[in-house]
């Protein structure tokens, strides 16, 4: 499908701020009893308290993300069975199982992908998807696939979080009330049923209620689209049952690892584990969102301190994380194989997470953790022609399709994938009150807003990671005073950044570069990153090293010719930067970037030949050809008892 030029940001008067001073007042704790819904509630125009720093821009990319994000369109979000999803909702037969995650993932996907690409088809099917759904809405309220005897148990809360963010992406899209009116509903019948099976939302469920209680965000997000006090109370009640005996303490807990928060339980998948990762993530995301609506510090702390753990102590190189869907300390475990390992949920759920602190906080750190997730798990986890999406993606091993869930023809996973795909392209370039920040280097145009409201378009022009030379260029109406800001990844030690062909000298890796100046239309800025190779080491008596090239994470793969797969190499040396990093002279199938480097081998000699030259490629591409093959992320590091050390 031909996408037009012509791209202005989606502006939604919702997402303006307005300073409301007495709504943090108005956040008080409830007791249960007040779950259910009140008469004579009060309607009023809601926002939020605090500002988010970044608003998101409008893409359309080109190159290899925009070729990737096509064939997904294409063959996954055009292809997906609306009505398959819907299903489960009309028999209301389940006990245990989570059909009714499926379709408010999907929708969601569909949503980011029309607002990257606006094709008549795909409205069509997103809207008889919503139009479905809610004609099976019961007359009290209930959308989902449950028995009336099973309400509330197993997974039911969370198919709710999700049919609700589902209609509530649906309503900012078109504004259709029928949508916004069916999640109240739905909304309301949830406080009601919580109230009438004892007041509690932390013991429904699995995982000490954050399955069931992560329904936090959308119940925050409906706050905010009808002012209806009602839902912030049920989100602070939420918030306030977490930190009871029998709740996940996300706020007590928040600086304690996520992998030791709570015993082992008997039983791994069960309402005791406390170390969920993707469920976490999700009460720590609508978390942050209660914290913009009240201005409770004590809110974001807890969410500054998990993203500080977590990536301390469980992220590994290629961005991702956990084993069997728990947090299990494993940054440190990542150089040996790991069963069941970054479940494609968390991967999305981790970005998901990073994004909002990236919007709220404006700080580059989070746009650092996005791009290394974004271009190595999340990119790993896509088959090669874009049609679906693995559960697990290892480090060493082989790229395998994951299986249907629940009776159906797809999983929690293959569900979710697009939704991290989709977000990245309104992140590219973001406004901010004092102008225009860019976080990715993606060949493409993005339309964003200047401070004083004028349409500004960026075109980048680059091969971004293949090399580092990005060039950006600047379309305006009028000129106007201005920061644009760059990111400069913390890899890149030396940077070149011109601003219409003079160097800027105030590069700082890891951090933006301000650049204030008047633009006009016309105005270039280049950037040419370090794009040397590195090595990192892991490990104390069993060492293992890997290879990174930009916020590539490289590998070795069987379906390259030359130095053998299972030969031992040893790198040059191990210092950064890794010399000698080339384009390969001949690229495999479906490979993104392809290079080779110099290393020793043990050859079983007194003397030592010459170094060998082995190849590599990104490890998205890794195991991801037309045919199958093995790769390696992390390779040992040969011992030698004569040196020291």
């Amino acid at each position: 499908m031909q996408k037009k030029e012509t791209i202005l940001p989606r502006i939604s008067s919702r997402r303006t701020f307005v300073k409301q001073t007495g709504l943090a007042a108005a956040a008080g704790m409830l007791a249960p009893s007040l779950f259910a819904q009140q008469p004579g509630s009060f309607r009023k125009t809601n926002a939020y308290l605090i500002e988010n720093r970044l608003e998101a821009g409008t893409s359309i990319l080109r190159g290899y993300i925009g070729g990737r994000l096509d064939q997904c369109f294409q063959q996954d979000i055009l292809t997906k069975n609306f009505d398959h999803l819907v299903a489960p909702f009309r028999n209301r037969a389940e006990t245990n199982l989570w059909q009714s995650e499926f379709w408010g993932k999907c929708m969601m996907a569909a949503v980011l992908a029309y607002q990257y690409q606006p094709d008549p088809q795909l409205k069509i099917k997103i809207d008889a998807a919503v139009a479905g759904l809610i004609a099976t809405q019961t007359v009290d309220g209930y959308i989902g696939n449950y028995s009336a005897q099973a309400r509330l148990k197993q997974w039911d809360i969370w198919g709710m979080k999700y049919c609700l963010l589902g209609l509530l992406e649906y309503f900012d899209l078109t504004n259709d009330k029928k949508s916004l009116d069916a999640a109240e509903k739905l909304t309301g019948y949830l406080m009601g049923e919580i109230n009438r099976q004892g007041g509690k939302i932390v013991d429904k469920g699995n995982y000490r209620g954050m399955a069931a209680s992560s329904v936090l965000l959308p119940v925050v997000r409906l706050s905010v689209a009808t002012g209806n006090k009602q839902y912030l109370d049920f989100a602070e009640e939420i918030v306030k049952q977490w930190e009871t005996p029998d709740g996940p303490q996300l706020i007590a807990k928040s600086a304690t690892d996520v992998s030791k928060r709570f015993p082992r339980p008997k039983q791994w998948y069960s309402p005791e584990q406390g170390q969920k990762a993707y469920e976490m993530m999700s009460c720590y995301e609508g978390l942050l969102a209660l914290y913009r609506l009240t201005g409770k510090d004590v809110y974001k702390q807890a969410v500054l301190n998990v993203f500080e753990n977590i990536q301390d102590t469980e992220i590994n190189i290629a961005g991702s994380g956990a084993s069997a869907e728990m947090w299990f300390g494993g940054r440190e475990r990542q150089t040996t194989p790991v069963y069941h390992y970054q479940e494609t949920c968390v991967t999305v759920t981790w970005m998901q997470l990073c994004m909002a602190l990236l919007k709220l906080t404006g700080d580059a750190k989070y746009a650092h953790a996005i791009e290394t997730t974004y271009y190595n798990a999340l990119m790993a986890a896509l088959k090669s022609d874009g049609s679906t999406w693995a559960k697990y993606t290892p480090l060493n091993g082989e790229r395998l399709p994951g299986s249907g869930q629940c009776g159906m023809d797809l999983n929690c996973c293959s569900a979710n994938g697009p939704r991290g795909l989709f977000a990245v392209p309104g992140l590219v370039a973001m406004s901010s009150r004092d102008g225009i920040t860019v976080n990715f280097f993606m060949e493409g145009t993005t339309a964003v807003r200047s401070p004083r409201g004028k349409r500004v378009k960026l075109v980048q022009t680059t091969d971004y990671p293949v090399s580092g030379k990005i060039a950006i260029r600047l379309e305006m109406n009028a000129p106007e005073n201005m920061v644009l800001q760059v990111r400069i990844p913390g890899w890149s030690r030396q940077t070149l950044l011109l601003v219409n062909g003079t160097a800027y000298a105030d590069v700082v890796p890891g951090a933006y570069a301000a650049l204030e100046r008047k633009w006009k239309t016309g105005d270039t800025i280049s950037l040419e990153l370090d794009m040397c190779g590195r090595v990192k080491v892991m490990g104390d008596q069993h060492r293992y090293f890997a290879l990174l090239y930009g916020p590539l994470v490289l590998c070795r793969d069987t379906r390259f010719s030359g130095t053998n797969p299972g030969t031992v190499i040893t790198p040059l040396n191990l210092n950064e930067p890794y010399p000698g990093f080339k384009k390969a002279a001949a690229t495999a199938d479906h490979c993104w970037v392809q290079l080779e480097a110099p290393f020793e081998t043990e050859n079983y000699k007194e003397q030592r030949d010459p170094p060998v030259t082995a190849t590599f490629c990104d490890y998205a591409s890794a195991g991801n050809g037309a045919t199958a093959s093995t790769f390696q992320t992390w390779m040992p590091l040969i011992f030698n008892a004569a040196k020291p050390g």
